[in-house]
């Protein structure tokens, strides 16, 4: 399995593995299944993937799954920040909260 870098976005890695591999935008949709501007448009962050186009692209490039859902949901995380002109002290909160959810969680 190959690692993710973790400062690109998602749709840079994405762009990065296909490139590497020498793949076509084209040749690659064909075999993950989607349509090539779609892919176009995930490459240059314009749209978001699913968790089923996530796990194809995992399996196609024998890339962690979970790495790869990793990396598109801290993007996700990263532009909520700066859409809302946050401070980065948020994520010490939101972790905090995500412990005290998680455990209440188990509790129920």
């Amino acid at each position: 399995m190959r690692t993710i870098k973790k400062t690109k976005s998602f749709g840079e890695h994405l762009r990065t593995l296909r490139e590497d591999a020498g793949l076509t935008l084209k040749s690659v949709s064909e075999q993950i299944s989607i349509d090539t501007s779609l892919l176009a448009k995930i490459e240059r962050n314009e749209r978001q993937p699913t968790k089923q186009i996530i796990k194809q692209i995992a399996d196609y490039f024998k890339v962690d799954e979970k790495e790869l859902l990793n990396d598109f949901l801290s993007d996700q995380i990263a532009y909520k920040i700066i859409d809302e002109e946050a401070d980065l002290s948020i994520l010490k909160a939101a972790e905090e909260k995500v412990k005290y959810l998680k455990s209440n969680l188990v509790k129920n």
